[in-house]
């Protein structure tokens, strides 16, 4: 009290001090959480069970004022609240424990012991029990008594019996450090890896919510879209209070099968239970939605999450990625465990942050918790957080028993719709080393025949777990809403525009890209097209187009079919016929798969153009696992809508001069690519990437001369490889290899024409300085490279860090030579009199164009720049700038 005095005078204050002696006071009344004394700006002392308070004092009315306000004070918290005090000591010495946990079990109210011992707790209502918990002791719950609002509870707990193992650390060393040395040692032990074989039964569930809708009138189109188009009653709360929409719920049963040598992977599911809005078939989400895509294995060094690649808390190079805490030692199941909290060392790195529970005895991976921080540069994700809990197998192996994934991704700005993704995977039935035959795996994920058509009582039979109530409410909601004539027009055109068809019962229109061009020869030039579905045939495919020039007035078309022989081991054989304008230098089989380049291409001058009529057949099937051959027969008659002549007898023979020509080819193409995974959609298969494995392609085509009307002859070969990497905190490479030649002589625009790329847009098939038909060869070698620094770089600015942007680089490297014996061949003048046009060869030099960009700009827009640093001849572009619009991770 006379400190407190003491205090006042040196503050030359008028307060005067109170002697209160309520000794069933609560401290929080006078410390902060009773809103009455706070006008007072009061300082409160503890001396015993005495308390004083320093208070301006106005009149001495106040002091009764004050006496009578805290007495109805302590009625009250009497009456409201539980005190529950007492003292933790040890069983059998006696001495007292301090900082012990005293919590009520599942919630998060608790509290811990003073130095002596003692504690005191207050709640709201007595529970049924209070637990006390310390590191290195057995946890101890004991009964609280009802209607009891003052009472004593003692602890005294016993030392745990489990010997750790021994753990050096040396002076001044992280206490952590040493736990982790030894889960280096035994990393190998512990890794799934080292089975020669592993199976299991897996179930899976997923659930999509579109969140950050519904609080307010939707903004944006699909806000707006949302909001008109779903009744408010079909919300649900989420996890956070706010209001969710359910859009996606799906369950799968599957048997997963591995094997080391060689290594081979395999899923069959077994049922499959989809339900979202906007899903016309679910059997391509059926085949992506198992637990092939949900093996997240902390042993490797990298573990994928999005296509992302994130360096594990136990990766060889730990010391080099986390900052680690030794935080407590605790069991978890039956397993004794030390329990390490890490962090990430720099905000850039694709890292992670959390807890892992290491086992004492054979320092294995028991649980781990993580979260991916928003530091990560990592497009719409918000958070991230993965837990997963191991158990051991035979050998000593650990593998999963459990996986929870919990991802939020945000709209393009805050006010827009985001989505909750959730997904579920459980692992029962472990089987090791009985390894399957190699053809078994010929086949990754296979669909079995009615998985999607299983009844409720199999899936109550077969859950690992019971749906829950929310759960059924999700499957309710969402079927209800995806009946709304709404949703079903809203659906239906995001189909349209995301597929390039739209479907009419067993035919499907489209591609709209290709509906409408508009360009120098064929004036407005309008198509239209289509192919069947499944609902037509689930072996049999038709399709075609036919379009029509107001400029030439000419009509093009093209049918054709295929047929799928075998699904398992996929064969199909299929013909087409076609007669359309294409250009020289644009008619390469590499651009098969840019639709939006080539109808792009389209518009504007069309530069030598040719009318080609083609008719062709094929046969293609898979002779093994990743290994695919196909065979094709191919007529092709070449009609140059512009001036073109060469010798067609060979420059022995100069007065014969064609000006058109055909050609039939022969070719056979091989494709390996090691464990590459497929998944159908329909009657089409969708190649979902072989992992870090090259892939490559070697063809042989063969010009038959006189057969089908041909008038050339020819040898060709072609060679390619592509890969994509990781590279550690350089991030991710991709370089592509190619290679050909072309053994005799042919009329140009069967050589291998170098594609240019004229327009303002980037496409990595091209090379982006180069015009349509510059350089021509019939021997070339090239090298297109890639070097994708995620945020290594910007991500260490202080401003445009916080932009997200990520550097790339690329370059493009070509050799090529021309024979003379092809250069022979073209006349320089031709039969109409025209000096014939040329092109370029290249010569010693290779071509060279490299680029740098930035891309994840507004998340969406790449932009490269690009420097040409050969042939910088008057006219050649040394300088460009290429946007492209791409959604990425």
């Amino acid at each position: 009290m006379a400190n407190c005095r003491r205090q006042l005078k040196q503050a030359n204050t008028n307060w005067k001090v109170l002697k209160l002696s309520c000794k069933g006071l609560p401290k929080s009344v006078l410390f902060g959480e009773g809103q009455v004394l706070e006008p007072l700006r009061r300082t409160c002392l503890e001396f015993g069970k005495t308390f004083y308070l320093c208070a301006p004092f106005h009149n001495i009315a106040l002091r009764k004022y004050l006496t009578i306000l805290l007495c109805l004070l302590v009625a009250s918290a009497t009456q409201a609240q539980i005190r529950i005090t007492g003292q933790v000591t040890d069983a059998v010495t006696g001495e007292a424990l301090p900082f012990v946990g005293i919590f009520v079990k599942n919630t998060s109210v608790g509290t811990s012991t003073d130095e002596n011992g003692a504690y005191n707790i207050r709640l709201s209502a007595a529970p049924d029990s209070l637990t006390a918990s310390f590191v290195g002791y057995l946890s101890q719950t004991l009964p609280v008594k009802k209607g009891v609002a003052v009472q004593v509870i003692d602890f005294k707990l016993g030392t745990n019996a489990q010997k750790l193992q021994e753990v050096v650390i040396r002076p001044g060393e992280n206490p952590a450090w040493p736990v982790m040395r030894r889960v280096m040692d035994n990393k190998n032990a512990n890794d799934k890896r080292k089975l020669t074989a592993y199976q299991y039964e897996a179930y899976t569930k997923m659930q999509f919510d579109v969140d950050n809708v519904g609080q307010q009138k939707g903004k944006g189109v699909l806000g707006k879209a949302i909001t008109s188009l779903v009744d408010s009653q079909m919300y649900l709360a989420g996890e956070d209070g706010r209001k969710v929409l359910p859009f996606f719920i799906s369950e799968s049963l599957s048997d997963f099968y591995y094997m080391r040598d060689p290594k081979r992977s395999k899923e069959n599911i077994k049922a499959t239970k989809v339900t979202g809005i906007g899903l016309q078939d679910g059997t391509l989400v059926s085949q992506v939605i198992g637990s092939s895509y949900q093996d997240y294995n902390f042993y490797q060094n990298w573990v994928s999450v999005l296509q992302k690649n994130f360096v594990s808390p136990i990766a060889d190079g730990w010391k080099g990625y986390y900052h680690y805490e030794l935080e407590d030692s605790t069991f978890v199941g039956e397993d004794w465990c030390y329990e390490l909290s890490f962090k990430q060392k720099r905000p850039q790195d694709l890292a992670f942050n959390g807890r892992m529970w290491i086992t004492a005895d054979s320092y294995a991976l028991r649980k781990i918790d993580v979260t991916v921080s928003k530091s990560a540069n990592i497009n719409f994700v918000e958070s991230i957080a993965l837990q997963q809990e191991l158990l051991p197998v035979g050998e000593s192996a650990w593998m999963p028993s459990k996986t929870d994934v919990r991802i939020k991704i945000v709209g393009l700005t805050p006010k827009r719709p985001g989505i909750l993704a959730k997904v579920h995977t459980s692992y029962k039935d472990v089987t090791v080393n009985q390894p399957q035959q190699s053809d078994f795996f010929d086949k990754p994920v296979e669909l079995m025949a009615g998985a999607g058509k299983q009844t409720d009582t199999f899936w109550e039979e077969r859950r690992h777990d019971t749906l829950s109530v929310a759960d059924q409410q999700v499957y309710a909601t969402i079927n209800a809403i995806r009946e709304t004539p709404k949703v079903q027009r809203f659906t239906n055109m995001a189909m349209v525009l995301g597929t390039g068809y739209k479907s009419l019962g067993s035919v499907s229109w489209g591609p709209w890209p290709y509906t409408y061009a508009n360009n120098n020869v064929e004036g407005h030039r309008f198509q239209v097209g289509g192919k069947t579905n499944i609902n037509f045939s689930d072996k049999l495919e038709l399709r075609g187009y036919a379009a029509y020039g107001t400029e030439d007035r000419e009509t093009k078309y093209s049918v054709g079919g295929r047929y799928i022989l075998s699904r398992k081991r996929w064969s199909e054989v299929g013909l087409k016929y076609q007669e359309d304008l294409q250009q020289v230098g644009l008619m390469s089989e590499k651009l098969e798969a840019s639709p939006f380049f080539m109808g792009f291409s389209r518009f504007g001058e069309l530069r030598r153009p040719i009318m080609v009529r083609e008719m062709s057949l094929y046969l293609q099937r898979d002779l093994l696992r990743g290994v695919t051959e196909r065979v094709g027969l191919r007529t092709r008659h070449f009609d140059p809508q512009y001036d073109f002549a060469y010798y067609a007898e060979g420059v022995g023979q100069p007065e014969k001069v064609a000006s058109s020509f055909t050609a039939t080819e022969l070719s056979f193409m091989t494709r390996f690519a090691n464990n590459e995974v497929f998944v159908e959609n329909d009657n089409e298969r969708i190649s979902l990437g072989s992992g870090s494995w090259p892939v490559m392609n070697l063809k042989y085509t063969l010009g038959l001369n006189n057969t089908l009307g041909a008038t050339v002859n020819y040898q060709r070969v072609d060679l390619g490889v592509e890969q994509e990497f990781v590279m550690g905190r350089l991030g991710n490479a991709l370089y592509r290899l190619e290679a050909g030649k072309i053994f005799s002589p042919v009329p140009y625009p069967l050589l291998e024409v170098h594609t240019g790329n004229e327009t303002p847009f980037y496409y990595e098939a091209t090379y982006n300085l180069m015009d349509y038909f510059e350089f021509a060869s019939d021997t070339y070698a090239s090298l297109h490279y890639e070097q994708y620094f995620e945020g290594l770089l910007f991500n260490r600015l202080p401003l445009i860090k916080k932009l997200k942007w990520r550097v790339l680089a690329s370059g493009n490297i070509l050799y090529g030579s021309l024979s003379q014996s092809n250069l022979d061949l073209m006349p320089e003048v031709t039969p109409s009199g025209a000096p014939q046009e040329t092109f370029k060869a290249l010569g010693n030099t290779p071509y060279v164009e490299v680029g740098y960009g930035i891309e994840n700009i507004f998340k969406v827009l790449r932009v490269d720049a690009f420097h040409r640093l050969t042939y910088l001849d008057e006219g050649a572009r040394k300088f460009g700038l290429k946007a492209s619009v791409q959604f990425k991770l």
